[in-house]
């Protein structure tokens, strides 16, 4: 007898983590943040201030929406003035890292396309 059965579904794109690669990388500023921030900028004044274009209300948008993905979180110190830092969680860090993986396969294609 011959099996008909099937036996794979289609996948699917994973949807929450593919709506916020896509956001994220919609964001023309939110790999410059992770930039910023690895080299120890993390408070949002020094960031406009660094980054020639980056507005303070784009820069508070793009930190709201990597706050809301879990990617960030906000330290807010009860000093006078107050001070706020932006720091990356646990999850950043993984999510950080996946982007790495995404730039160095870009760079592998730049080379293999360059030649």
């Amino acid at each position: 007898m011959i099996n008909n059965e099937k036996i794979i579904i289609r996948k699917l794109a994973p949807e929450r983590s593919a709506r916020m690669i896509e956001t994220i990388f919609g964001c023309k500023w939110s790999l410059t943040i992770y930039e910023l921030l690895s080299n120890g900028i993390n408070r949002p004044g020094k960031m406009v201030s660094t980054v020639e274009g980056l507005s303070t209300k784009v820069l508070n948008q793009c930190l709201k929406r990597n706050i809301e993905f879990g990617i960030l979180k906000k330290e807010v110190y009860n000093e006078l003035p107050p001070r706020v830092e932006y720091v990356v969680t646990d999850f950043g860090e993984k999510f950080l890292s996946i982007i790495s993986e995404v730039e160095k396969l870009q760079e592998e294609l730049d080379n293999r396309f360059s030649t």
